[in-house]
């Protein structure tokens, strides 16, 4: 539907530059609009049965409730709030701020085509909410699902922080042109291709060993058994480092600063933001997984040394 609309747009020529010259007001109306919907969240989450709350919202303090959210997956009959907001209005609106900016920046600079940085960009983040999207069924196992509540920590980033800041690339080459020659373009694009590529065979091989673990296409991977009933892979994708898809979100993360030259930190906040939060992350898995299997983990991990990058951390 947003493709229809978008297109739509384009065809009677709709004005997109109109983005980036109320890129602010937008901004603001979408922090309003995440903190209004936060209290409703909270306010219902008031009248939901115990068994429906997180664990980590229900601390008794009004303003870590409200931030962290108590109820953990709020519905309106059979629609998931969460489970919405997580994939759809943030993504499709950083793609159509990315597409925004990319005709400011032919407005801006007198351009008849878009820059080849910007295109990169553009197609590089197009790519990874394409890849979301499709795979959105994987989004069930994440942590946001499973373990957080719906609260305004969840609602402010996506709404309001996925799609405007996500999209800083593109918004610094709307003032900042990079001209980027064809053996550096082709050199960024096997970078982003290979971070890809990581990310999606690995979590691939995730999830089609959650959903069968005895499939015949999966019987090369070698398993560690728990005392859950679970295995544990320590072979394939799984067996290079712990958290092989977050390897591959940071690659491409770099793969999609480095288009805009290094001549300001702005477009690499994405990527030093990102380090931050999957190392934060990656931290609250391994507490998570060594409560959860015991001495299996323990197991893995000598197994398996390395968390997120080989040979470094």
């Amino acid at each position: 539907m947003c493709a229809v609309v978008l297109g739509v747009a384009l065809y009677n020529e709709v004005n997109l530059s109109y983005i980036y010259y109320h890129l602010l007001q937008l901004a603001i109306s979408a922090v309003v609009f995440a903190f209004l919907f936060s209290i409703y969240l909270y306010a219902r989450s008031w009248r939901v049965p115990a068994d429906d709350l997180a664990p980590e919202g229900n601390s008794g303090s009004y303003v870590y409730d409200f931030f962290i959210g108590r109820e953990l997956n709020p519905r309106i009959r059979n629609f998931d709030l969460k489970y919405f907001c997580e994939l759809r209005p943030g993504l499709m609106g950083w793609v159509v701020i990315n597409l925004g900016l990319l005709f400011a920046e032919m407005n801006v600079q007198n351009r008849n085509v878009p820059s080849l940085a910007m295109i990169l960009v553009n197609c590089f983040q197009l790519l990874y909410v394409l890849d979301a999207l499709w795979n959105e069924a994987g989004i069930l196992t994440t942590m946001d699902i499973v373990h957080e509540g719906f609260g305004y920590m969840l609602a402010f980033g996506d709404l309001v922080w996925v799609p405007f800041v996500y999209s800083l690339q593109a918004y610094y080459l709307v003032n900042h042109p990079n001209e980027l020659s064809w053996p550096l373009a082709l050199a960024i694009i096997v970078l982003n291709t290979v971070g890809y590529t990581i990310f999606r065979a690995s979590n691939s091989q995730k999830n089609a060993f959650r959903r069968n673990p005895h499939d015949p296409k999966l019987a090369y991977l070698k398993t560690i058994p728990t005392a859950t009933g679970k295995s544990l892979i320590v072979s394939g994708w799984w067996g290079f480092v712990r958290h092989p898809n977050y390897l591959g979100d940071l690659i491409m993360a770099l793969a999609w600063s480095l288009p805009c030259g290094f001549n300001h930190i702005l477009p690499y906040f994405y990527v030093i933001y990102f380090t931050c939060l999957l190392v934060h992350r990656e931290a609250r898995d391994e507490h998570q997984c060594r409560k959860k299997y015991g001495v299996a983990w323990n197991k893995y991990c000598q197994q398996v040394r390395y968390r997120i990058i080989p040979y470094v951390y």
